[in-house]
């Protein structure tokens, strides 16, 4: 059995009994921690997958002691110029060792071509009267036409628009871009 997890920022790929190194946490030595960003969870081939996270599963460790990590030099250069930098960098850690996994409240991960149970149906509007939705009808009938209108003029190109307004008499159309020609012809 194994879990993907969280810990201190950083996902681990952690089972029982296996010795981690994660960022500093701020537990003291000896105590137990608990883990409950479970992102995955393996079960002897049973895997479950989280959305984002698996809801009750936990990763149990035990704070053995606080260290720092080996050296890092970082070296910056910059050739024909007389830049040189070095500087070293020793990252906190803290060694933990997991005890259990806890996977209550685990459900399994669909198989790979099931899709998703569909969302519970929403509860349903109250029947409006038949006239407040004739007179809703009536007032958006109306706008509606303009924008058909526009939709049907962003398909043309900007010749034929010329062509258009200058057939409707629209003065200044040679220094119009296509967006201005279709705003002056719906007009």
């Amino acid at each position: 059995m194994y879990a993907i997890v969280e810990m201190a920022g950083q996902q681990f790929k952690v089972a029982k009994d296996q010795k981690v190194y994660v960022h500093r946490l701020q537990t003291e030595e000896g105590k137990k921690v608990t883990f409950d960003k479970v992102l995955l969870l393996d079960d002897g081939g049973k895997v479950t997958v989280g959305a984002p996270v698996i809801e009750g599963a936990a990763v149990e460790a035990k704070v053995i002691k606080h260290l720092k990590g080996d050296k890092v030099i970082v070296f910056k250069k910059k050739r024909r110029k007389g830049y040189r930098k070095k500087n070293g960098h020793r990252q906190y850690l803290t060694e933990i060792v997991v005890e259990g996994i806890v996977a209550k409240g685990a459900k399994p991960a669909r198989p790979a071509g099931e899709k998703a149970a569909p969302a519970k149906a929403k509860a349903e509007k109250p029947v409006e009267a038949p006239k407040k939705e004739a007179k809703a009808k009536a007032e958006e009938a109306p706008k509606a036409a303009p924008k058909k209108a526009a939709e049907d003029l962003g398909s043309k190109t900007v010749a034929e628009l010329k062509e258009m307004a200058k057939a409707k008499g629209i003065s200044g159309i040679s220094s119009m871009k296509k967006a201005d020609l279709i705003e002056a012809l719906s007009k």
